[in-house]
């Protein structure tokens, strides 16, 4: 999942279309984040697909767009955002509908529905597991909301470069705070739901009790004042690809980020890193129409097409992402690679959950606003 970064980082992210110039790549994004992106297409043989980019979305043109043309013959056009529900907000406030399909975050997802963005989704409209499972006891639960069907469980989590640390390498949550025993600058993403959790787990709290401390003031600044610690050592990151290009180019030792992106730099690209899945952050990623679309029977067709058991799992042959539906997870196989097994690698593997926090989007509904302001009055003080 792939958000705004330097022109490295864009260009890290742009496996869609890589014999493109990377100045196009940049002025896609650009155009996609203005919501300028899509002509209107006639007959609904085209339906606009706007995700994160990066490895996540090439996992979703193999496993999704590929099939769904050769099987359909409607064209998807795939364009990537930092994060799709911001040309998603823009488009419904100036009302000129461009995409058809957005992939986001499931708080969002709640946001906009409850705002009456967003078409209404029926799971009974959905297709079954292979053995008639309805998908609505087929998907894991949190999966479904009014508005949207989820695709992928993810995790942020931290990761290292193996070779600074030698034979003493960090290994907890904990561990990533502590700057004197594991030296280094720290990769950050710049918002508070992706790093007052961390540093609450970082401080002793249990994963299951995060939203209960962070519900109160005395919880929040405990969350601050554990983040103090090591302000002064923060590379703050925006774009997904950022945090692997840190560690990549030695700008920080260690670094939270995206599960999936962390894997297809070590799996697929040959880097010295190493993940930490104590504390990691779960969270789902979700299609959703917004109304007022283009093409809005293409987009339900795709919807309905990208969340089949089949095609959860084959995208897990390209990123390690968790699918969610339960029918999905047994065929989850090899990575691309042919000799990589995907388990071990996924964030709903049971070991890795064991520590887990999981994702709250009600809370972060009705609190998004609020934890935001505090966190950029924190960013700006010295």
């Amino acid at each position: 999942m792939a958000r705004k970064g330097q022109e490295a980082a864009v260009k890290k992210a742009g496996h869609t279309n890589g014999s493109e110039p990377n100045m196009k790549k940049m002025l896609i994004l650009t155009s996609a984040l203005c919501g300028l992106g899509f002509a209107a297409q006639a007959q609904n043989k085209e339906v606009n697909v706007v995700s994160w980019g990066g490895a996540y979305e090439k996992s979703q043109v193999e496993a999704y767009n590929i099939p769904f043309s050769k099987e359909t013959g409607i064209k998807v056009n795939m364009m990537a955002a930092d994060n799709p529900a911001t040309p998603l907000k823009a488009q419904v406030e100036a009302k000129n509908i461009t995409g058809d399909v957005f992939d986001i975050e499931v708080s969002d997802a709640i946001r906009l529905c409850d705002e009456g963005a967003l078409v209404e989704i029926n799971p009974d409209d959905l297709p079954a597991a292979p053995d008639g499972t309805p998908a609505k006891d087929d998907f894991i639960p949190g999966a479904l909301r009014e508005c949207a069907v989820a695709n992928i469980f993810w995790g942020t989590v931290i990761a290292f470069d193996k070779t600074k640390f030698g034979d003493n390498p960090p290994k907890t949550a904990a561990d990533f705070f502590d700057t004197a025993k594991f030296p280094g600058k720290r990769g950050l993403p710049k918002n508070p739901k992706r790093t007052l959790y961390l540093a609450l787990i970082a401080d002793g709290v249990a994963p299951d009790k995060i939203y209960d401390e962070l519900g109160t003031p005395e919880g929040v600044d405990r969350a601050f004042k554990k983040l103090d610690t090591i302000k002064k050592d923060v590379v703050w990151w925006e774009a997904g690809a950022q945090p692997v290009q840190l560690l990549a180019d030695g700008e920080v030792t260690m670094a939270t980020g995206y599960n999936g992106r962390f894997f297809d730099a070590m799996v697929g690209e040959g880097k010295p890193f190493e993940i930490i899945w104590d504390g990691q952050y779960m969270d789902l990623d979700m299609f959703a129409i917004p109304k007022g679309s283009p093409n809005p029977e293409a987009a339900m067709q795709y919807l309905k097409f990208a969340t089949d058991t089949q095609r959860l799992a084959d995208q897990a042959k390209y990123i390690a992402y968790g699918p969610s539906r339960k029918s999905s997870a047994k065929l989850v196989g090899l990575f691309q690679d042919g000799k990589t097994e995907m388990a071990p690698h996924m964030p709903t593997n049971p070991e890795h959950m064991k520590t887990a926090v999981m994702d709250d989007p009600e809370w972060w509904a009705d609190h998004d606003a609020e934890m935001a302001e505090r966190f950029n009055a924190w960013l700006a003080a010295n």
